[in-house]
């Protein structure tokens, strides 16, 4: 009987003996191997997919996508890997070719372009903290507009002396120190390895009536006068700063003036090769001294970023009668202190950074960047916009 039982018994034990136990150990390097193998593969389609279209027929967006990447400072290296330096210089130095178109104000006044129009007295009156924000879009981007009535509130914030060459601080740190209503990135810093220090200012700077710093370099110049008039130019020396009154400003690198008046002419400073998009800051004025803070998101599905040019596009819908572009890229911020209680925004689409006041969004890999200078809106009002 027992031998019989053994017999029966006998199949099932060699089975048992021949089947390989998986343990924990084979079963999270098969799952590394696979992970590993899809990131091979995505690695070379994106360097195929990158490499063809830079290197395609489609010159219009191989340019594009070669500006796009110059003008984040992680990535300007990227194009060099794909196609000759001369190639990618050749592209670079093309962007800065500049077309005006000039016309008269009252030309100007007419164009369709130009057609949010005045701010109504009524739209003043329902104003918040003397501002009204507003989003815009266009074809790759979303926006955010802060008008400000009243040019006079506005000044450059520094995060130091400079004497001392300090880090910068971010945007959160500005407001806790300035206490403004609002707050927009402002000039042009260095950044060693793209890490974000912002000890010091590039190019003339001026804070609340002084030269904080005059390092010599010939910058674009974009600042407010005693009149509080915005001034924007390709050159700026602190002797000539100091004839015409200026009161504030910064400088952010060379071929930024978009919009300039004089004599009555308005000028338009297209730049129809600049079709990179990148996320960016810029400021204008109107006919009557509204105040224009533009600031885009980019570098997101939603929103790739602006071009030059479409930065240009929506200053002229808000009547710019001059303007001027800021530092971009992940330097571009804008702050309003419980703008999305004043507001009336749904704060469970926003985020962390947004949660605190950040209206854009932030898009980088590190936290948001610590700067030199900030155009800050002081929160007193004179008496005729608390009216």
């Amino acid at each position: 009987m027992s031998e019989e039982l053994n017999t029966r018994k006998l199949p099932y034990t060699r089975k048992n003996k021949n089947k390989k136990s998986i343990t924990a150990g084979t079963v999270i390097r098969r799952v590394l191997l696979c992970v590993f193998t899809f990131v091979i593969f995505a690695v070379v389609f994106l360097i195929t997919a990158i490499n063809v279209l830079v290197n395609g027929e489609c010159e219009p967006l191989r340019n594009r996508l070669v500006l796009s990447a110059t003008q984040a400072s992680a990535t300007k290296w990227l194009p060099g890997l794909f196609m000759p330096q001369e190639t990618v210089d050749k592209i670079v130095s093309d962007s800065y070719i500049i077309n005006t178109d000039v016309m008269s104000i009252e030309d100007y006044y007419t164009q369709d372009s130009v057609q949010v129009s005045q701010i109504t007295h009524d739209k003043w009156e329902n104003a918040i903290d003397g501002m009204i924000l507003e989003t815009v879009t266009g074809p790759t981007f979303t926006g955010y507009v802060l008008l400000v009535k009243d040019p006079s509130r506005l000044y450059i914030g520094t995060s130091s002396d400079f004497k001392n060459n300090l880090m910068g601080i971010n945007i959160f740190d500005m407001a806790k120190k300035e206490q403004p209503d609002a707050i927009i990135n402002a000039g042009e810093f260095a950044d060693p390895g793209g890490q974000g220090t912002g000890n010091n200012p590039m190019g003339l700077t001026y804070s609340k009536g002084e030269c904080v710093w005059n390092d010599g370099l010939k910058r674009t110049f974009i600042g407010f006068d005693k009149n509080n008039r915005l001034v924007v130019t390709e050159s700026m020396t602190k002797k000539q700063a100091d004839e015409i009154g200026i009161r504030d400003g910064v400088s952010f690198q060379n071929g930024n003036t978009l919009i300039t008046n004089k004599d009555g002419q308005i000028t338009i400073h297209y730049s129809d090769y600049n079709t990179g998009t990148a996320q960016r800051t810029a400021i204008g004025q109107s006919v009557d001294g509204t105040m224009i803070l533009l600031v885009t998101d980019g570098r997101s599905a939603s929103s790739l970023g602006a071009t030059r040019n479409d930065v240009i596009d929506v200053l002229m819908k808000y009547n710019a009668v001059v303007a001027g572009m800021l530092d971009g890229g992940s330097s571009s911020l804008m702050y309003y202190e419980d703008y999305f209680n004043k507001y009336d925004y749904d704060t469970t689409k926003l985020d962390e950074y947004q949660k605190r006041g950040l209206v854009n969004r932030y898009k980088a890999f590190t936290n948001p960047r610590r700067m030199p200078t900030f155009i800050c809106v002081s929160k007193e009002l004179t008496e005729e916009v608390a009216q």
